[in-house]
């Protein structure tokens, strides 16, 4: 199973951090394209974790993503 967090901004400049994660998926980089392929459609959406809530992401609320950093973002 591949987990990756996110880093969303919102539409209203609002960002959150929430995990995702895919039981058939193994990969993080095939789960990271899954991600913006949903969300690059205006009715996809993704059910994800922030802390212990279920959280459904809705594509057309986003405005951007990041892939949890691996180090320090210059």
């Amino acid at each position: 199973m591949a987990t990756t967090v996110l880093r969303v901004r919102l539409i209203g400049g609002e960002r959150m951090d929430i995990t995702y994660d895919d039981p058939d998926v193994v990969d993080e980089e095939v789960l990271v394209e899954h991600v913006i392929t949903m969300l690059a459609n205006d009715a996809g959406m993704l059910r994800t974790r922030h802390g212990d809530r279920l959280v459904v992401l809705y594509g057309r609320g986003v405005a951007a993503i990041e892939v949890a950093p691996r180090g320090a973002v210059v």
